[in-house]
């Protein structure tokens, strides 16, 4: 705790809430505490089935709304990140004093809400003005990144009042597969319901169910006493500014190395799974089921398992290898690379399922590696505020951007090839949907080859880019345990 921290009046965590065996019991009850975790986890899972689904549904969208690769980069990118990102700072603030339940409440109302809106957004006219279909659909997802602001940093806090020290790289490892599992339940629910009654009902229909799931979260979720799970005798002031969070944060070199690495390793996780969809209909010519089900749906399941894989070697080989939680993540993320290599390049559809698969399985690890280090390097006042600090970082930087790099590189590759082909001045939007069908027989044969040869190089450059994560966790592992204050 620092010097700032010990200028506001200290007290010790109430006993009758923690007292001696909190931090090493947790609180409640264990089928209770296992209830909790799994409903957070639940809630976790919608938020990135919302979020994922307009990834899932990349092609119908970009057909109907006549959007390029950039565009749609732009649309699942910036768009939705940047208003998480800003939004998520004072929400997470606000949980460190106010009730975590109810925050998280009122968020998943919002951004269920906006996610059935997405499901209307459509041209709209305003007398002179006209608003196209996908700035209305802009509007949407701003609305979502700002419910899903709301989730993470609280459910946080929450898991950390719940389970004692021992258990939290496990816990939080579990929790993280939501972003794993929300992938997976957004191929298996977001693409039949799509190909069968089209990508606004699977929207409205998704969204309207997760109102109904802030209502039963609402009512079957216990608010936890703060440090309830801290150690007896943790101190902690009565409130701590933002500004003492961030002084805190700023002598914790690991926090921010880490930060680093999960930011870098987000960038090319989300512009990839952005475009991953698009990918297997265009080169490998599935349908929106067979992409689906067939290949995103075991890529996320084998992404769960590393996950908690990671957590899970982490906590067992925590007395012999005190940083692994660090360096495994580092491994993994070395590893992905040749196997997305071959995945992203191969002709053949089932040798891409296989290591695309392996590729999500050794990578996903740095999730667990982000939340158990964010919350493990910081004090109880501080946690919320330190994982919304590390998501602003995330999801400005790697979903803001991640996705429009992509995008933008497709763009360019594809202007690259249709002037070597003398195709020069072809516009990508005319290789869209309806337009497709008004061009000559050899810009249509062009079209098809180029539109998925730019973005299958895309996803192959962005592959190798992984290095770069790997070797931030590989640092962390060097002052993480200078910086730990939960062991």
């Amino acid at each position: 705790m620092t010097k700032a921290n010990t200028t506001v009046a200290a007290r010790s965590v109430d006993p009758a809430a923690g007292g001696a065996e909190g931090h090493l019991t947790g609180f409640g009850s264990r089928s209770y505490r296992a209830y909790v975790l799994n409903a957070l986890l639940f809630v976790y899972i919608l938020n990135f089935l919302d979020r994922g689904l307009l990834s899932i549904v990349s092609e119908p969208v970009m057909n109907e709304l006549k959007i390029t690769d950039g565009q749609f980069g732009l649309l699942t990118g910036i768009g939705f990140a940047l208003f998480y990102s800003v939004v998520g700072i004072p929400l997470a603030h606000l949980s460190e004093t106010r009730n975590r339940v109810w925050i998280m409440t009122v968020c998943i109302a919002l951004w269920s809400g906006a996610t059935a809106l997405s499901g209307l957004a459509d041209a709209v006219n305003f007398g002179a003005f006209a608003v196209s279909g996908f700035v209305m659909l802009l509007l949407c997802r701003v609305l979502v990144g700002v419910g899903e602001a709301g989730c993470t940093p609280p459910a946080n806090s929450i898991i950390a009042d719940y389970f004692p020290p021992s258990r939290r790289s496990t816990a939080l490892g579990y929790y993280a597969m939501g972003v794993t599992l929300g992938g997976l339940s957004a191929n298996l629910l977001g693409g039949p319901v799509a190909e069968a009654y089209g990508w606004r009902t699977a929207f409205v229909v998704i969204g309207l169910a997760g109102v109904i799931v802030a209502v039963v979260f609402r009512l079957t979720v216990r608010e936890p006493p703060r440090g309830y799970s801290d150690p007896p005798q943790t101190t902690r002031p009565s409130k701590a500014s933002f500004r003492e969070a961030l002084r805190e944060l700023a002598s914790k070199p690991s926090f921010w190395l880490m930060s680093a690495g999960a930011t870098l390793a987000s960038f090319c996780g989300y512009g990839m799974t952005t475009f991953q969809t698009s990918f297997l209909i265009r080169t490998h010519g599935l349908s929106l089921t067979e992409a689906t089900l067939q290949f995103n749906a075991p890529a996320a399941l084998a992404g769960s398992i590393g996950v908690v894989a990671t957590g899970w070697l982490a906590e067992k080989t925590v007395k012999k290898n005190p940083n692994a939680i660090a360096w495994l993540p580092a491994i993994g993320l070395v590893a992905c690379v040749p196997f997305y290599l071959i995945g992203f390049s191969s002709d053949n559809r089932w040798i891409a399922l296989a290591f695309i698969s392996l590729g999500a399985c050794v990578k996903y690890g740095y999730i667990a590696a982000q939340y158990t280090i964010g919350q493990g390097v910081v004090g109880v006042r501080t946690r919320a505020t330190a994982t919304a600090i590390l998501l602003f970082i995330i999801n400005l930087i790697g979903y803001g951007l991640g996705p429009p790099f992509i995008g933008v590189l497709s763009e360019i590759l594809f202007s690259m090839q249709a002037d070597a082909e003398g195709f020069a001045g072809l516009a990508r939007a005319s290789c869209k949907g309806a337009l497709l069908a008004g061009l000559p027989e050899t810009e249509q044969a062009f079209c098809r080859v180029a539109d998925a040869d730019a973005l299958q190089k895309s996803l192959i450059i962005t592959s190798v880019l992984y290095l770069a994560p790997a070797v931030f966790f590989m640092a962390t592992a060097r002052t993480l345990q200078r910086d730990l204050v939960a062991r």
